[in-house]
């Protein structure tokens, strides 16, 4: 394409992914990637999962899970590195991407800038309080728990049991903290959430739902969790779970269209904004899946993040061709010795508990929509979720979904 100039901003795996998808769809123009952390692009999940108990290299290092080298990405995909440097603003006007210093033309943008991780107040001024959202974030809870730190962990969702079951994993006294009555509501639902709950119980964390935090205190360091009914637990480190806000205060001048409640960007099917040339992708974007009837969603998923990543540079580059996003939401999250899987999504009208083999951590559960499979919540079933997956892909009938499950009448 004749003077086209392809920007991407965030240096995460939907950025990774527009890049690679760009060089493969026969683009062959300037590619300029921005990320804010000095880092290369690397893989988030494991950080909350393997990379708190990976071997280390021969330097004594953990193992970072960087997705390509720099001589990759430079020499043979000819991208621009400007990493360590974040955006700062985007002029639509100009076209152009404000850095520190400097001002970055584009004719096609694709924003994956992902999110960053909420904390509490008070908590970014207490050494030993972490969120775990980055590269440098993972190394200093790994540190904390290599040491034996009386861990508290708060928010029950996927990043808060991951650090909990690595806590367990050395045999370290851990806490869990939920405002909510049971882990993931907002995730698989308030039906199939007490499951979770007794994976944590099971393996000896102390599971506390339905209670807040009232303050953190200590000198310069953690050293108590105040709960809101006056209990006070020790702590040597405090990681915070409770979510995260797109990452989007860089682009309040710029006029594009946010959403009101998170500040997520507002994209069609497409992934365009209301900018031109400008598309989002992963965590950051709000879209209307036609595969769910075009509800409007923004999902924080692996899968989402690389296929979006994908299919906004092809959109950008190649519109007349342009596809909807419409892909099955899918996580996993690795608790303890179990695996949890979920496809579609959890708002429902009736949850079925197909197998509930707690005593063997087998576990399966249907989520109708309609006269739909909406979603499906399995435990150590790995050789059937993505069966699943295809089905709701399909527009599966609840009535099949039954049987395909064994369930007759």
């Amino acid at each position: 394409m004749r003077n086209s100039r392809l920007v991407v901003v965030g240096a995460s795996l939907a950025g990774l992914r527009a890049i690679e998808a760009a060089r493969r769809s026969g683009y062959d123009g300037p590619i300029t990637l921005i990320g804010n952390e000095p880092h290369l692009p690397y893989d988030r999940p494991p950080l909350s999962k393997a990379f708190l108990d990976s071997d280390e290299d021969e330097n004594g290092a953990p193992v970072v899970p960087t997705f390509r080298d720099e001589a990759t990405l430079r020499d043979e995909m000819n991208v621009d590195l400007r990493l360590g440097a974040p955006a700062t603003a985007l002029a639509p006007a100009g076209q152009v991407v404000l850095l520190d210093g400097d001002a970055v033309p584009y004719t096609q943008l694709i924003i994956a800038t992902g999110g960053d991780a909420r904390n509490l107040p008070g908590g970014e001024s207490l050494e030993g309080v972490h969120v775990l959202r980055t590269l440098d974030d993972a190394l200093a809870v790994r540190k904390a728990l290599d040491a034996g730190a009386r861990t508290v962990v708060i928010g029950a969702g996927f990043i808060g049991s991951e650090v909990a079951s690595a806590a367990r994993k050395r045999g370290l006294e851990c806490t869990v903290l939920e405002a909510l009555p049971v882990p993931l509501v907002r995730s698989v639902g308030p039906e199939t959430g007490k499951v979770a709950a007794e994976l944590h119980r099971k393996y000896g964390t102390d599971l506390r739902c339905g209670i807040g935090v009232k303050a953190l205190e200590g000198s310069t360091r953690v050293e108590k969790v105040v709960l809101d009914d006056g209990t006070v637990i020790e702590a040597d480190l405090v990681v915070v779970g409770i979510g995260v806000r797109p990452s989007t205060r860089w682009l309040e001048s710029s006029g594009i269209a946010l959403h009101e409640r998170d500040g997520g960007i507002l994209c069609d099917e497409f992934l365009r904004t209301s900018l031109p040339g400008v598309y989002a992708a992963g965590d950051v974007a709000h879209f209307p899946n036609p595969l769910f009837d075009g509800e409007m969603m923004r999902v924080e998923q692996w899968t989402n993040a690389a296929e979006q990543g994908a299919l906004a540079a092809k959109n950008a580059l190649f519109p007349d061709e342009a596809k909807p996003s419409q892909a099955v939401p899918y996580f996993w999250s690795d608790w303890y010795e179990s695996r949890i899987q979920f496809v579609g999504i959890p708002q429902s009208e009736e949850v079925r508990v197909v197998s509930e083999e707690l005593g063997e951590e087998k576990f399966l559960a249907l989520y109708r929509r309609g006269d739909r499979l909406g979603g499906v919540l399995t435990i150590d079933r790995q050789n059937q979720i993505m069966k699943y997956k295809r089905m709701i892909a399909q527009r599966a009938s609840w009535q099949d979904a039954l049987e395909f499950a064994g369930i007759t009448g």
